[in-house]
Order: C-alpha cells, then structure tokens, then sequence
C-alpha cells in the first residue's frame, strides 16, 4: 500500500498508507488528520481539503483541472503546489507523497 506523508502546519507528521483508488482526503479523514476538514465530503465543491503538493510530487499529482482551480479561489493562502487533497487519487506511483497543510481552511 503506497505511504503517504501528512504534514501539519506545526510540522507534526504522520505517515499513513492508503489502498489504492482512494483519495487523499478520504485517508486523511480515515486517520483523523488534522487540517483536513473535507466539509463537503469529496464532491469537489468546498476548499476545506486543501494541501500543499511537496515540490517533488507535484509532476506525479498532477495539475488542477478547472472546475478544482475554481474552488481553490476560496482557499487560504492559496500556492503554486496547492491542491484539494479529494482530487488526487492515490496510486501506487504516489507511494511516498507528501503533503503539507495549511494554518487554516479559510
């Protein structure tokens, strides 16, 4: 199972592996991660999922399509590397990804 790195904002880490198939945010959620609030559950339609992608990573998870670019508007402090963690889809070429989280949802 691929391992995925969270972050805090506070440098707290916790490593957690996830199946294959799921979301970022639904390991997240599953592991109790803090920072990761997921209000609207995956549907892409809040921005309270929001991650930093580790520079390293960004290739592998992609860019954000348009309608995810759009709710990244409602974020805080919105980056270069900023993703919402229910539109990256674990694989098992994201074993070892890391992400970070930010100070606040929004």
């Amino acid at each position: 199972m691929p391992k995925i790195t969270f972050i805090e904002h506070d440098g707290t880490t916790n490593e957690v592996e996830g199946e294959v198939g799921m979301t970022v945010m639904e390991l997240a959620r599953k592991h109790d991660i803090p920072g990761i609030e997921a209000e609207c559950g995956g549907a892409c339609s809040c921005a309270t999922c929001h991650v930093y992608v580790d520079d390293a990573w960004t290739a592998k998870t992609g860019s954000p399509e348009e309608m995810e670019e759009d709710m990244l508007d409602f974020a805080f402090d919105v980056r270069a590397n900023s993703r919402l963690s229910c539109q990256i889809k674990i694989t098992d070429e994201l074993d070892g990804l890391i992400v970070r989280t930010p100070e606040k949802q929004f």
